[in-house]
């Protein structure tokens, strides 16, 4: 059966809602739930069951859910974990359409927990009953017209536009605490538990079009299904009409089980960069605290995006200006630049010593009459996007009249603005007109500049071209498929040099010319049919790191190189690695120096093919300057790979040099998307060097490895 959306209506605002294991014993689950069901207003019925009580909360309880006359549309379970399928069985037969069950100890345990969460599962998809949960914390819906608190969390958040879907029901918990402190108010609340049917994928398609949800909040501990959340994030928050912020705490970020690999891309790629990627190509926000979580959604959920990253600053403490400025670069935000006019309005309403210039300091003496003149100066000003406001607490100074003209002067413009108020005792009053005029605060300038620079990236992310993935008609499969077989055929993991870049010949990449020779003789006449200079490399399974064993010779000019060479590499290989089997040398025509890069890709199991590209060389795995994508990628995507390294500038016109050929790197990252999307035995490769010449010159495949699954 298919499930839409839409299913998930009855789970947000059902009808009538069934306590299965509700109880009025203190301090118990129980109680806790039915009690948060009863007491905050909901709006349809609620029915305690619990075959040893004659009521909970002078509810009239009944013995079994079969017991209750009325239609029932949402169960929620807290019995031992051995009788909930039973339990599920028994809602199957009353019509139940959903169900939450809050009881742990079931795959998080592992082992017979395993067993048993799979015959919940069996029993609720028998039944027709999608399932949240197990092991989780419950479900709130703060829509007055419902006002479902079906959770045993200690609050009942007060209604927003903000959702909040999270893998942990700690974590929730903490969520919900946090969200209270800090005056945001929440549409929906979900704990999706162990996962067990619905997941977050489920609940992300339901908010898209939830219309009293703005910015979507994820806690995540992983993906049931990342391929469905690329194709759902990326809709929601660039290509659907209604287009909403996501934003996500991926828990996980070190490299402490990074597996072992044997090439360059493998040896930089963890599961953390794999969500980085994901994260990053269908425009989710990854933040790192549920600070800085709260501080995003409350800038996205109260303020218009900005046009763009140009920010002015106003305050009354200059140093404060100077630090607010030093983070707008941190965060991607530039400092606007005042039209003539700006200027001058704000040099004749500004007291002499005022700075008229970006940061715009009214001095510690300054009343809300200068705040005024400033920010009317500096929003009405088209050079400027958005406006951080600061006030710190003089003698002089009344905060509150000042927050009151930021208030009033602010919603005109139609610019996000932010305010940090830095005072911390006697502040209600303050906070309070904030909150009313919808105006986001934030303790320290730091933290509003991090989120005006988080609104600026998904303001200019929300307009991207559809995500258009090329295929290549001019490959040769078949090509590739012989060349894997002849390696499998021979027991071998390890590709062959030569090998490779057949592969990577016939699948369009411009390989530099190469000849495999089986002899010394066969060596000095592929040289001569190459042209000098060329290079000589050893083949053998039993090396994949070449330069290590001495298996490398490069710009040898003639014959006699080629001979000399020859028997230095087959030396050196014996006496640093006896037994390796020699199968040939490579040679291959020397190529002009370029910009050496790096190209490569190693296979997830969860997320499939993980490409990289970056500087390369021999310090790629010191310097680490990549970039990784999920395959496949779109042109666009693959530009802006190439366009994220720190060291982007060395590709481009620099110190009197040419631009590289970017087009080059494009096209064969798309190729390279292709082709290991085509044959999935292809576990690990790279390129390294890549080397790429002057714009318009291309580039060339020079050393190539790939490891097969």
């Amino acid at each position: 059966m298919k499930h839409t959306p839409q299913d998930l209506g009855v789970l947000f605002a059902p009808r009538s809602v069934a306590v299965i294991g509700a109880t009025g014993r203190a301090g118990s689950v129980g109680q806790a739930v039915f009690a948060n069901v009863f007491t905050h207003g909901y709006a349809g019925v609620v029915y305690p069951v619990n075959p040893r009580s004659a009521s909970v909360m002078s509810v009239k309880a009944f013995p079994s859910v079969l017991d209750i006359p009325d239609q029932v549309d949402l169960s929620i379970i807290i019995v031992p974990g051995p009788l909930v399928p039973g339990v599920m069985e028994e809602c199957g037969k009353k019509g139940i359409k959903a169900a939450i069950v809050i009881t742990a100890g079931f795959k998080e345990l592992g082992g017979a927990g395993v067993e048993q969460e799979h015959l919940v599962l069996t029993a609720a998809r028998q039944n027709g009953i999608r399932l949240l949960g197990p092991n989780c914390l419950g479900i709130i819906n703060t829509d007055p017209q419902v006002s479902l608190n079906g959770s045993f969390a200690r609050l009942m958040p007060a209604t927003g536009n903000v959702a909040l879907v999270s893998q942990s029901g700690a974590v929730g918990v903490a969520a919900l605490e946090y969200a209270q402190g800090e005056g945001i108010g929440l549409s929906k609340f979900v704990s999706v538990g162990n996962k067990a049917d619905l997941n977050e994928n489920d609940f992300l398609a339901y908010l898209k079009d939830d219309p009293l949800t703005d910015v979507i909040m994820f806690y995540l501990e992983d993906l049931a299904d990342p391929k469905r959340f690329f194709q759902l994030a990326r809709e929601i928050t660039g290509e659907a009409g209604n287009k909403k912020p996501i934003l996500a705490i991926k828990s996980g970020r070190t490299a402490a089980g990074a597996r072992a690999a044997s090439s360059h891309t493998g040896a930089l790629a963890g599961s953390d960069e794999a969500y980085d990627a994901l994260f990053a190509q269908c425009g989710v926000l990854r933040v790192e605290s549920l600070e800085e979580l709260f501080d995003y959604a409350l800038a996205f959920s109260t303020q218009p995006l900005p046009k763009g990253n140009r920010v002015a600053i106003v305050t009354n403490a200059g140093g404060l200006g100077i630090m607010t400025t030093d983070a707008t670069e941190r965060y991607g935000l530039s400092n606007a630049e005042f039209s003539e006019a700006t200027m001058g309005r704000l040099k004749a309403g500004l007291p002499a010593a005022a700075n008229i210039h970006n940061p715009v300091d009214v001095l510690g003496d300054a009343r809300e009459d200068r705040y005024r003149i400033a920010l009317e100066g500096v929003l009405g000003d088209d050079n400027v996007d958005g406006v951080i406001v600061i006030s710190t607490p003089q003698l002089m100074t009344n905060l509150a009249a000042i927050a009151s003209t930021v208030a009033e002067v602010t919603p005109a413009y139609h610019k996000p603005t932010l305010v940090c108020q830095m005072a911390l005792g006697e502040i209600e009053e303050t906070l309070a007109i904030w909150s009313k005029a919808k105006l986001p605060h934030y303790h320290f300038p730091e933290e509003a500049v991090r989120s005006l620079g988080a609104m600026a990236r998904y303001a200019a992310n929300i307009h991207r071209d559809r995500y258009e993935v090329k295929t290549f008609a001019d490959v040769d499969r078949d090509k590739v498929k012989e060349v894997l077989d002849r390696a499998k055929a021979a027991g071998r993991k390890f590709v062959l040099e030569p090998e490779a870049h057949e592969i990577f010949k016939a699948y369009g990449f411009p390989v530099a010319p190469f000849v495999w020779a089986q002899s010394e003789d066969q060596a000095v006449q592929a040289a001569a049919d190459l042209g000098y200079p060329v290079a000589l490399k050893i083949v053998s399974p039993d090396v994949i790191h070449k330069f290590d064993v001495g298996g490398v010779k490069l710009n040898l000019a003639g014959a006699d190189d080629i001979r000399r060479a020859y028997g230095e590499i087959l030396a050196s290989v014996a006496r640093t690695l006896p037994g390796a089997a020699i199968q040939g040398m490579l040679v291959q025509k020397m190529m002009p120096q370029g910009r050496e890069t790096i190209l490569g890709m190693t296979r997830d199991p969860l997320f499939g093919p993980l490409l990289m590209f970056g500087l390369g060389g021999t310090f790629v795995e010191v310097f680490r300057d990549v970039k990784f994508s999920l395959a496949p990628i779109s042109e666009d995507w693959a530009l802006k790979m190439i366009q994220g390294l720190k060291g982007f500038r060395i590709l481009q016109s620099f110190r009197g040099e040419p631009p590289a050929d970017l087009a080059a790197i494009v096209v064969s990252l798309e190729r390279l998307s292709q082709m290991v999307l085509d044959f999935a035995e292809l576990e690990e490769l790279d390129i390294n060097p890549f080397m790429v010449f002057d714009e318009g010159q291309g580039a060339a495949v020079v050393d190539a490895r790939i490891f097969l699954s």
